[in-house]
């Protein structure tokens, strides 16, 4: 994941606008994603998944998300939870990655999107980090869901 999530910074106007995570409440979802949400531990499972699908728009110019959707700048992240970091298909990882040794998990995302330089140096990710917990929380939330998690899975 070496540019992984790499375009998630805030842009120009939410950096004019402050530090700050959505303070509305969350939209309603379908049934299917209440499930999978519901089946996710706390903080994760209240999350607001508007506000995580707004966060990870900024991610797309690098990332796809999709099953089978493309490695760009940064590899897809169908599938990422529970995946050893660097071993996704044919994308080429910084030797930090590729050393990293860990399993993607809630934990381990939440500390690389809060500054991907200082939790893994090396990496070749140029973002400055999802500074707002809450952010991060719905970010992760919806990564989850939209990324090919099944409950019990």
């Amino acid at each position: 994941m070496t540019a992984a999530l790499g375009a998630c910074t805030k842009s120009p106007q939410e950096t004019a606008k402050g530090e700050g995570g959505s303070t509305a409440a969350p939209a309603p979802v379908d049934p299917e994603t209440a499930k999978i949400l519901a089946s996710l531990p706390a903080p994760y499972n209240t999350a607001d998944l508007e506000n995580g699908q707004r966060k990870f728009a900024l991610c797309r110019s690098c990332h796809t998300i999709t099953e089978g959707g493309a490695n760009m700048t940064g590899p897809n992240l169908h599938g990422v939870f529970g995946r050893k970091a660097g071993t996704h298909e044919k994308f080429r990882y910084s030797q930090a990655v590729l050393n990293a040794g860990f399993v993607w998990d809630a934990e381990h995302l939440d500390k690389w999107l809060q500054d991907p330089r200082g939790f893994l140096p090396g990496n070749r990710m140029s973002f400055l980090g999802v500074k707002d917990e809450k952010d991060r929380i719905d970010l992760i939330a919806y990564l989850k869901v939209e990324s090919g998690y099944k409950p019990g899975g």
